[in-house]
């Protein structure tokens, strides 16, 4: 694409595939834990601060799973969950490495804290297939708030048309065309540079 320096690419429903009914759809069947629990005392109160970077994980999961799974810890959890939603997108993956090799640089953009974010770029080795990684709990916002891009904006060094967002939600979408960027939505029906040709 003309102008393209910097493709920054959402991971999970683009790069990351969740799986049937997600990640914790037999959380209780493989450990005893209702997601449904799970929801209402951990992710509902303590995720959004947790996501923005004001909590840590553990520090919010461990008294949870004290009261409602005392059988479990939290590192038992998180590896239970990392490991169940991990499944990539390989044609897209293909797609993105011929981008790359034009000299487009691919980032990673998107929503997570910082154990999670680690497990990405280390463990499943994105860091191997992208140039640079930028999340919420890191930065301390989300993409629905125009200090991203900025954020963003000032570690690349390129200017804001130069930037373009290929998420699966269309508010982030938005949100990017908002602060100058150019962007696609994501929604696995189309190829990479079908989903990109009718960016703005």
């Amino acid at each position: 694409m003309t102008g393209l320096r910097a493709l920054m690419v959402d991971v999970d429903g683009v790069v990351i595939v969740p799986p049937p009914g997600g990640w914790a759809a037999n959380l209780e069947r493989d450990l005893g834990l209702a997601s449904a629990t799970l929801q209402a005392h951990f992710f509902k109160p303590h995720w959004n601060d947790i996501v923005l970077g004001r909590a840590e994980l553990h520090h919010r999961l461990d008294p949870v799973l004290a009261q409602h799974a005392p059988h479990l810890t939290s590192q038992q959890l998180a590896a239970y969950w990392f490991e169940h939603d991990a499944q990539f997108d390989p044609a897209l993956l293909a797609d993105l490495a011929v981008l790359r090799a034009t000299g487009v640089q691919l980032h990673l953009a998107t929503i997570q804290e910082h154990l999670r974010a680690a497990y990405l770029w280390d463990r499943l080795r994105f860091r191997d297939r992208f140039d640079a990684m930028h999340y919420a709990a890191d930065l301390g916002c989300k993409k629905s708030d125009a200090a991203f891009y900025a954020a963003v904006e000032a570690r690349t060094g390129f200017a804001p048309a130069e930037h373009l967002l290929l998420d699966d939600s269309l508010a982030n979408v938005e949100a990017a065309r908002a602060a100058g960027w150019r962007g696609a939505v994501w929604d696995g029906t189309r190829s990479l540079g079908q989903a990109l040709a009718g960016a703005e």
